[in-house]
């Protein structure tokens, strides 16, 4: 499957982003879906996410509350979105959409096959 991500951007400390990250090649609602970021200087770490039919999601502990992993399975939309709301300056790093066999969805970084190219966000003070 190819993932293209996208969204990204420069905002303030407090505002908020929307990621998209758009899916073709397979069918999108075979599998589990993640979100991921790399800050730099840091190892990559899971964001959130989201089971293969969007009713079980989860989430980093600093995230939550503040972010939210949805989907999209109809319409051919095929897409997976990324709510970021309350944006803090460590937020900023280059986010990463991943799909995962897991249909369940997981935490875990090497059970992501499939991954998209990375879109930057820039939270500033």
């Amino acid at each position: 499957v190819q993932l293209q991500a996208s969204g990204g951007g420069l905002v303030q400390a407090g505002g908020s982003l929307r990621l998209s990250c758009t899916a073709s090649g397979r069918t999108f609602r075979n599998y589990g879906m993640g979100w991921f970021r790399q800050a730099p200087g840091k190892e990559g770490e899971f964001v959130a996410g989201i089971d293969w039919t969007g009713s079980s999601t989860n989430y980093a502990d600093f995230v939550k509350g503040r972010f939210t992993i949805s989907r999209d399975n109809a319409n051919a939309k095929n897409t997976v979105y990324l709510q970021m709301n309350d944006l803090k300056p460590e937020d900023t790093a280059v986010y990463c959409c991943a799909a995962t066999a897991y249909i369940g969805g997981s935490s875990r970084l090497d059970r992501y096959y499939y991954w998209g190219q990375g879109t930057q966000v820039t939270v500033s003070s």
